[in-house]
């Protein structure tokens, strides 16, 4: 998920220039107040996550894109941001909320012999929040829903999703919250061992979609419905149907109002087939995966050949260099898996304002397009997807 939304309440800009102050000052203990401030101001806890701490965390990313933060910066400001939340989730709930379900015991009961002793057996329906939609369950019904909140494995990017654990916790929903990079293998294991009822996974960058299709398939073939959330997914979350999830969403509250009515169904029936990836069969996406560290090395190279500057770098800059050569392999490994040449071009034109922003001229990702083509000659969509990311590159934009 990304931690966009539209804010319903026009004060929420003020609370986050007022938090702003003090996550760039890294004044954690003045930030939490700031946040517990704007709580007793009259802004509902969902706000303040969404629309002041959401918001400080998008202009963190801005500031770090336009070079006027720095790396160790932008961590220290997300540290904070997330202990705010971590702080909030830890509070009392403000007057009108739900009440929180009763601690379970240490040890649950013993299984009557012959009973089926489930999770879903386990949980105690007294105890159940009111359910997504603001109903509250009968006597003797079931306890609310159970979703697992997780990045896909090699996001590293934690606090879009933890503000979407924290506003489906705020709605009634009993969230499972497993972090950054989880191995799909153990994701999986984990929704058979809690009888999740939903799994929703975030992506930040799109190098991570062939791993988040894997993840799709193994919650899907588990019996798992899934929602995707985030920027890897595409605009529109149009990689996200071509992965098969069930339902995509862009940031947190739209996600809590698509899974407003509950749980969607349980996949029925064998896995989604993958006539959408057919493409795949040109072998291309797998050819250039696994030569990615040849073709980093052959780029970077071939740049330095070209570009005479790069003789005068000291070792951080050649390194950012082999690293952003690095992202472009990587990239455009990313665009063959879902056959999207746009996607390639956006993340291109992406890379070249943070470069220019750090005063790198745009001739020198163009020797790298250019030489990495040469590389994958062979290669038809690859090479299509490197000429349409050049051309964009050399087409003056509005204003130039």
């Amino acid at each position: 998920m990304t931690s966009t939304a539209t804010a319903p309440d026009g004060r929420a800009a003020y609370w986050a220039d007022e938090l702003w102050d003090t996550v760039v000052a890294g004044d954690e203990p003045s930030a939490a107040w700031t946040a517990f401030a704007a709580l007793r101001a009259g802004l509902d806890k969902e706000t303040v996550l969404l629309d002041v701490i959401g918001a400080v965390q998008r202009r963190v990313g801005k500031e770090w894109a336009d070079n006027r933060m720095t790396v160790a910066q932008e961590h220290a400001a997300t540290a904070i941001n997330e202990r705010v939340v971590a702080a909030l989730a830890r509070s009392e709930a403000p007057p009108g909320a739900p009440a929180p379900p009763a601690p379970r015991s240490p040890e649950p009961p013993a299984a009557a012999p012959g009973s089926h002793d489930t999770v879903s057996s386990r949980r105690d329906p007294a105890a159940a929040r009111p359910y997504p939609d603001g109903s509250r369950p009968g006597p003797g019904g079931p306890a609310r829903p159970r979703i697992t909140v997780s990045c896909v494995d090699g996001e590293w990017h934690a606090l879009p999703a933890r503000l979407l654990a924290e506003v489906l916790s705020l709605r009634g929903w009993h969230v499972d919250f497993l972090g950054t990079q989880v191995p799909t293998a153990h994701l999986v294991t984990h929704l058979h061992h809690t009888g999740a009822d939903v799994v929703a996974l975030s992506g930040s960058l799109a190098t991570r979609l062939p791993t988040a299709h894997a993840a799709i398939s193994a919650c899907r073939s588990a019996g798992v419905p899934v929602l995707a959330g985030g920027a890897a997914f595409g605009p529109g979350g149009r990689h996200a149907e071509l992965l098969g999830a069930d339902l995509w969403a862009s940031d947190a509250r739209s996600a809590a109002a698509r899974l407003a009515g509950g749980p969607p169904p349980r996949p029925a029936g064998d896995p989604l087939t993958d006539e959408s990836l057919k493409h795949l069969l040109d072998q291309e996406y797998t050819l250039i995966s696994r030569a990615a560290g040849q073709l980093v090395r052959a780029t970077l190279q071939g740049v330095g050949a070209r570009y005479p500057a790069m003789r005068d770098y000291t070792a951080p800059p050649q390194q950012h260099t082999a690293e952003d050569i690095a992202h472009i392999v990587a990239f455009l490994g990313a665009a063959l898996y879902v056959d999207d040449g746009d996607m390639f071009t956006a993340f291109a034109c992406w890379t070249n304002d943070i470069l220019a922003a750090r005063h790198v001229p745009t001739e020198s990702l163009l020797h790298a397009l250019d030489i990495l083509g040469a590389e994958v000659r062979d290669f038809p969509r690859a090479t299509a997807m490197l000429r349409q990311a050049a051309e964009a590159l050399r087409t003056p934009g509005p204003g130039e």
